[in-house]
């Protein structure tokens, strides 16, 4: 561990707090903001830093999310590095914008405190609503601890802003259990994420000047004789950014650990897997109980692992196939449904990656944790169960509501 993780300071605080002060490490230069359960104490705590003089920003009290994602689009195309944050109905109203960002390639950072969508109506955590803005080109990445939350907010900062992806990021980390939920967590010195971070390059590609007046999103197409062209190559480009990130942020990862001591899995993070016969998939805070279920399978004599999905967009393919090759039979843990197949998200990618792996390896949809519910070491021990069940070739029909019965 490096001699900054010595002279770090160590606080007990909630995770959004923790999302907070990783936030303000990055120093952003504009922070708009709009509360919405469960992320209103995340902006509450940096309006509290900005008005303590803590923290140096332009504070936005917007009067809704349409316009907090409005406004922050052109304070980053005037070269300020933002931040904001959101969930839930706050996301499904600032949806244009939020699909716009990333063709304007805007690297911006938002939190996501991901959340159940209505109806029937909730305000409990769940992942529908970042798993319903998946395809919306953010780079998406999960967080598990609230220590993960803090140093994935800088880290994002820096994968934003790379010039081979100038994309926006969500730190997304679970509502309720991560948002309320308190830890210990390690502050890194100032200085130091000053210097890992570097100076602001926000815009070296567009900015909005008086001095060099210019148009930004014109209308493409067929006008002035263009055709569809100019738009394909917008297009591949953004796909491209988001094929470079994810070097980028194996690459941010292993400077952060190198720096501060604190090694976080990029993309994909393998536990217990080398001699297993089955694996659990899992994505979120689910992981820590997840795990603790593992080891308690372990001394019950049962060969399984688990495979983490910190990445999930843009899907880490490479890493998520060369995990599976390990395992003969997964089980797939979702805290959000996919209505058109029947199955979790994250259910629905397994099996994409699956195609790649070669062989026949039976995978099991299993759907948890909807609006705020616990998936404890029961519920994961009877997905353990069923997945080696689905090894002996008895997989369930259909998938498996694990809080049904609760």
């Amino acid at each position: 561990m490096s001699a900054l993780s010595n002279a770090s300071r160590v606080i007990v605080c909630e995770g959004n707090e923790a999302a907070a002060i990783g936030a303000s490490l990055a120093r952003p230069d504009v922070v708009a903001v709009y509360p919405i359960t469960p992320q209103s104490s995340l902006v509450e705590h940096l309006s509290q830093m900005i008005a303590d003089g803590s923290l140096r920003a332009e504070l936005m009290n917007v009067e809704g999310e349409h316009s907090v994602l409005s406004a922050l689009q052109g304070a980053t195309l005037a070269g300020a590095r933002t931040f904001t944050a959101t969930c839930g109905p706050g996301l499904a109203y600032m949806f244009e914008p939020y699909v716009r960002t990333p063709g304007l390639r805007l690297p911006m950072v938002a939190s996501l405190v991901t959340r159940d969508l209505l109806s029937p109506q909730t305000v409990w955590g769940g992942q529908q609503d970042a798993m319903v803005v998946r395809e919306a080109g953010w780079i998406q990445m999960y967080c598990e601890t609230g220590q993960e939350i803090l140093d994935t907010l800088v880290m994002a900062y820096k994968i934003a802003e790379h010039r081979e992806v100038m994309l926006p990021v969500n730190v997304c980390h679970d509502g309720n259990y991560l948002s309320y939920g308190v830890t210990r967590i390690e502050i890194p010195l100032q200085a130091e994420v000053d210097e890992f971070l570097g100076p602001p390059d926000v815009n070296w590609h567009v900015a909005l000047d008086p001095s060099r007046p210019m148009g930004v999103d014109p209308l493409t197409g067929n006008a002035g004789g263009a055709g569809p062209g100019i738009f394909v190559r917008y297009r591949k480009g953004q796909c491209r950014g988001m094929q470079n990130a994810l070097r980028v942020i194996e690459e941010v990862h292993a400077e952060w650990a190198e720096r501060f001591g604190r090694r976080h899995a990029p993309l994909v993070e393998e536990y217990r897997l080398d001699d297993a016969t089955c694996a659990l998939v899992t994505i979120g805070s689910m992981t820590g109980a997840a795990k603790d279920t593992v080891d308690a399978a372990r001394e019950w004599g049962e060969a399984v692992g688990l495979i983490k999905i910190k990445t999930f967009r843009p899907f880490p393919l490479a890493s998520v196939v060369a995990a599976l090759k390990k395992v003969k039979a997964v089980g797939v843990v979702d805290r959000a449904v996919s209505f058109g197949w029947n199955c979790g998200p994250v259910y629905q990618e397994i099996l994409s990656a699956l195609y790649h792996v070669g062989g026949s390896i039976p995978a099991v949809s299993f759907i948890g944790g909807l609006s705020g519910a616990d998936i404890t070491e029961k519920h994961f021990a009877r997905a353990i169960e069923l997945t080696a069940k689905a090894l002996s070739g008895d997989p369930p029909e259909a998938p498996v509501w694990l809080n049904e019965q609760d």
